[in-house]
């Protein structure tokens, strides 16, 4: 079993920072690429950005330029640094990971969220 625990989420004035965090544990032998989404209130989930194993990064549009992915893969977590933030980018955020827990086995896992309200 794999565990996404992730951190770092609250309330923010407009313009201001967060730093999200997202520790994997559990029984893994190889985490592939990782993620962030979101998920607003009468929204459906949809993608902020993503990591590769090789640190190769995407991210959606709406971010560009104002949110930096990136992963310690040393200790199984990966960051979302988000900047400028904006009311529109008030959300849970959930953490994804990519994660093969056996040589014949492989799948997706999700953390349980983190709240950032963005608001003055």
């Amino acid at each position: 079993q794999v565990q996404l625990v992730e951190s770092g989420g609250g309330l923010v004035q407009p313009g201001g920072s967060l730093r999200l965090a997202c520790a994997a544990s559990g029984s893994i032998v190889r985490l592939n690429a990782m993620g962030w989404y979101r998920q607003a209130p009468g929204k459906q989930r949809e993608l902020v950005a993503t990591i590769t194993s090789g640190d190769s990064t995407n991210y959606a549009d709406f971010v560009k330029g104002r949110f930096t992915i990136s992963r310690d893969s040393a200790n199984n977590t990966a960051y979302l640094q988000m900047d400028r933030l904006k009311p529109e980018d008030t959300a849970v955020y959930y953490c994804n990971a990519d994660v093969r827990t056996s040589l014949f086995r492989r799948r997706e896992y999700w953390g349980q969220g983190t709240q950032v309200t963005v608001s003055s």
